[in-house]
């Protein structure tokens, strides 16, 4: 089945994955709209030749039964909300709330059970994760006893906009970055959480009062499973990509790692490495994925059988508000050290 499909909120170059995957799969884009077009979605809709719309009622009024949205982070619910009025399903960037207001309005809608809301829960199209869970599910690791996940990220404040160092605007970094990790630790263990720590640091940009640098989290999981989540955005300007972004798993009868952005010593693609008791260390090849997050929210609009779920959703967007609201702050402001609950 063919959709059309519009986009309302293009803030930021995340939703050109949505765009592309759709219209390779054969879809068809009726037009881009967002409230301040200067940019990003006028010269993104020029290059594609894509319409650029002004009035979001069009979007609405539109054939388009698919919406995708990169708004900024603070407006993507009552964007949801709009969807569900106009019984249009939804896919959006990360994360899909910045806050517990936005959580409840969300749970809300799908309550509701008027549309499909997707999240574009890209680290699940990692061959290296896939290949990881099915390790993990065949037991090859033994039983999993934890996990760490170090999720480093460019910063380059010069090109971003001032929403993203507003905490209420954006979210910040816990729930900016680790809405895919939580996911990934639910997705890979097959356990939910169960108690959360968390720390978030400020040491640069004083301009920007309430945005933090540096997150660390470490979470029980209700089986038992103990895992670290850390990020910064203090990742290099010359590193290869946009992160160094690393998994590593310990299990009883061996450990993995995982670098899902390459090693510029090894190659610039995925890694998958094991060393186990029963045999050396080796590099894993890696499977392919049968299904992207995007075939898998169309198979939810048309009820088939699909692995993310509303409930994928909530669970990991409430772990990182969890998180969020939880944290003891660092700021460091030269020599000195402020530690706050």
């Amino acid at each position: 089945m063919n959709y059309n499909f519009a986009i309302v909120g293009f803030q930021h170059s995340h939703i050109t994955m949505f765009i592309e995957a759709m219209i390779k799969a054969g879809h068809h884009c009726i037009g881009i709209y967002d409230r301040n077009p200067l940019v990003l979605a006028a010269a993104y809709a020029e290059q594609h030749h894509i319409p650029l719309i002004h009035d979001v009622n069009e979007i609405w009024n539109s054939s388009a039964t698919i919406i995708g949205s990169s708004a900024i982070n603070d407006e993507k619910v009552a964007i949801i909300e709009a969807c569900c009025e106009h019984g249009k399903h939804i896919m959006l960037d990360k994360p899909i709330v910045t806050n517990r207001d936005g959580l409840n309005r969300l749970e809300t809608v799908i309550n509701r059970g008027r549309i499909q809301i997707g999240l574009m829960l890209t680290s699940r199209d990692k061959r290296s994760i896939y290949t990881l869970k099915q390790m993990i599910d065949a037991g090859e690791l033994g039983t999993i006893l934890s996990l760490t996940m170090r999720k480093p990220h460019k910063l380059n404040p010069s090109s971003r906009p001032d929403w993203h160092f507003s905490k209420q605007r954006n979210g910040g970094i816990i729930m900016d970055l680790f809405i895919h990790d939580f996911d990934i630790l639910r997705w890979l263990t097959g356990q939910e959480t169960d108690t959360i720590s968390s720390v978030l640091a400020k040491s640069i940009l004083p301009q920007y009062s309430d945005f933090y640098d540096v997150a660390a989290v470490q979470t029980i999981m209700n089986g038992g499973i103990v895992a670290q989540l850390y990020a910064d955005w203090h990742t290099p300007e010359k590193l290869w990509s946009y992160g160094d972004l690393r998994i590593f798993v310990t299990g009883t009868l061996g450990s993995a790692e995982l670098r899902l952005t390459g090693d510029p010593s090894v190659g610039q693609e995925e890694f998958l490495f094991t060393v186990m008791h029963s045999r050396p260390f080796a590099k894993i090849p890696l499977l392919d994925v049968p299904i992207t997050y995007m075939e898998d929210f169309l198979h939810r609009i048309e009820n088939k059988p699909h692995e993310v779920t509303h409930l994928d959703l909530l669970l990991a967007s409430k772990a990182a508000i969890e998180a969020d609201e939880n944290a003891v702050i660092v700021r460091n402001t030269g020599m000195k050290t402020k530690v706050s609950p």
